[in-house]
């Protein structure tokens, strides 16, 4: 099809596998939407209320969960709107937008993870450092980079997508996919195809690896640590270790979706998995590390009693 000849927006087809269901799953998105803005700002308010909490490991934690938002806020409006209307059309610009804001939260998380990664190595491994080395400016520091490596990684992506000529608008998502886009192209997509692995080396397989290197050392050290000191190391990583899990099979399953064809997997699972990695995070993360640290959890329970007897009252 000669690019001149296509329409100046896409198409979301999975749209037309729910039409007779519609208002169910907007019901459905919109109460996991409250639910995420909910959960995650509970925390927040609750970290930022409360000076005792201003601790690297606190103010990254907020940062997994300001970026929760972020991502969950650049599909859930959207998404809704979608669900309501007979059309289901978004327009280029728009459209890349979308992927940018989308893609920009799935590489912030890992990169923000392996932020958190790092200073539970440093808070176990060297506890007499730790001071020391986590001052507040260098944790702002590393979150400024882990934002900042996402929204270049994405940028670049973006401006390779938007200069493609296109031969087709049906993207099968219910959002915009960069390699839903860049697959509609009339061009040879072994530029994008090399950047696209680069990029998941860069921003998913080394955070990975090295988010598995500290929990050997970390595994190293408790082996050789009291039980006591074991089972504190556990209680303060396992919130990011389940988090770090969860995410990265989510993550993965949505990379391996992106290169089959459309038709080769039924829908609802298509569904399914393009959707976990954006819903499932905003709304698990919370609730982890709210139920899971001690200090978050005393918080929050002292937070809402005092909301509920000032209401009462």
């Amino acid at each position: 099809m000669d690019n001149k000849t296509v329409p100046p927006y896409f198409n979301f087809t999975l749209f037309k596998s729910y039409e007779h269901v519609r208002i169910v799953y907007f019901l459905i998105t919109i109460l996991a939407y409250f639910l995420i803005i909910l959960f995650n700002v509970t925390i927040l308010l609750t970290v930022f209320k409360n000076k005792s909490l201003h601790e690297p490991i606190y103010l990254i934690m907020s940062f997994l969960l300001l970026n929760s938002l972020f991502g969950s806020s650049a599909l859930f409006p959207r998404l809704s709107a979608d669900l309501l209307s007979n059309t289901h059309r978004i327009s280029r610009p728009a459209c890349l937008i979308q992927l940018f804001f989308i893609y920009s939260y799935a590489i912030s998380e890992f990169t923000v993870l392996s932020v958190m990664a790092y200073d539970r190595y440093i808070a176990i491994c060297e506890p007499l450092l730790y001071h020391k080395i986590m001052t507040q400016r260098k944790t702002f520091l590393l979150i400024f980079c882990a934002f900042f490596w996402a929204f270049f990684c994405m940028t670049i992506a973006v401006v390779f997508s938007s200069r493609r000529p296109l031969c087709g608008n049906q993207i099968p998502r219910l959002y915009c996919s960069n390699w839903a886009v860049v697959r509609l192209s009339c061009m040879s997509t072994v530029a994008n195809n090399i950047y696209g692995y680069l990029v998941t080396l860069t921003t998913v397989f080394l955070p990975a690896s090295f988010i598995l290197f500290t929990y050997i050392r970390i595994l190293i050290v408790c082996r050789k640590s009291t039980a006591e000191f074991r089972g504190k190391a556990l209680q303060t990583c396992l919130p990011h270790i389940v988090s770090f899990v969860t995410y990265s099979i989510a993550s993965f399953s949505d990379i391996a979706l992106s290169r089959y064809e459309p038709g080769q997997i039924a829908d609802a699972l298509v569904l399914m998995i393009s959707l976990e990695f954006i819903v499932i995070p905003p709304l698990l993360n919370p609730l982890i590390y709210g139920l899971n640290l001690p200090d978050i959890r005393r918080k929050v329970l002292s937070m809402m009693t005092s909301a509920k007897a000032t209401f009462i009252s």
